[in-house]
């Protein structure tokens, strides 16, 4: 009865602390696996899909594109995967790019940028989502950059878009900053188009 009772508490408490931490990270609590209708009429590669819920690319800090049109599941997926990883104790920040690149300006007027990217830096697995939708001046793609280089084979990535890579170079202002980028992205990442 005793070992019924502390193995009881003990889920409590593993599932509370993960549901403060997928709080903490930004993602939706609506947005999990159990909840995703894999019999809706969007097509996507099955077994990047099954490769992605495998987690594995979190392990081997690799990267993963999701593109496709509005309501495809961009923004359902990445956050279905995120809370698996927070179930493993992974660090996970979910972040819509305009958002993020908002702040990151703001940071910068009051000396709190080099704080911000390293929080973004440690953090086992970023999700951005909607990246590339509008143009980037220049502190916006050092930032990219920054974040995208840093970040190579060290930690994953999951970018959402509905653009292909290379639309985003027309985006970025600094198209030397851009390419380098992009290419370190894709060079690790698995690619997930819906339809």
């Amino acid at each position: 009865f005793l070992e019924l009772v502390l193995s009881d508490e003990a889920t409590r408490r593993e599932s509370t602390s993960a549901h403060r931490r997928a709080r903490e990270a930004g993602l939706d609590p609506a947005m999990r696996l159990d909840t995703f209708d894999d019999t809706a009429a969007i097509t996507y590669d099955r077994q990047v899909f099954h490769e992605l819920l495998s987690l594995r690319f979190l392990d081997n800090a690799a990267n993963a594109l999701i593109m496709g049109t509005v309501g495809t599941g961009k923004t359902f997926i990445p956050t279905a995967l995120g809370h698996p990883a927070v179930r493993r104790r992974r660090s996970v920040r979910f972040e819509r790019a305009d958002h993020l690149l908002k702040r990151l300006k703001a940071a910068r007027l009051d000396n709190s940028h080099d704080t911000e990217m390293r929080k973004l830096l440690r953090t086992d697995l970023l999700i951005l989502d909607d990246f590339c939708l509008q143009p980037m001046d220049a502190a916006d793609t050092a930032d990219i950059y920054q974040l995208i280089v840093e970040r190579h084979r060290t930690a994953a990535t999951i970018t959402t878009s509905n653009r292909e890579p290379v639309e985003w170079l027309a985006l970025m202002a600094d198209g030397l900053l851009a390419q380098s980028a992009i290419d370190r992205l894709q060079s690790a990442a698995y690619e997930l188009v819906l339809d």
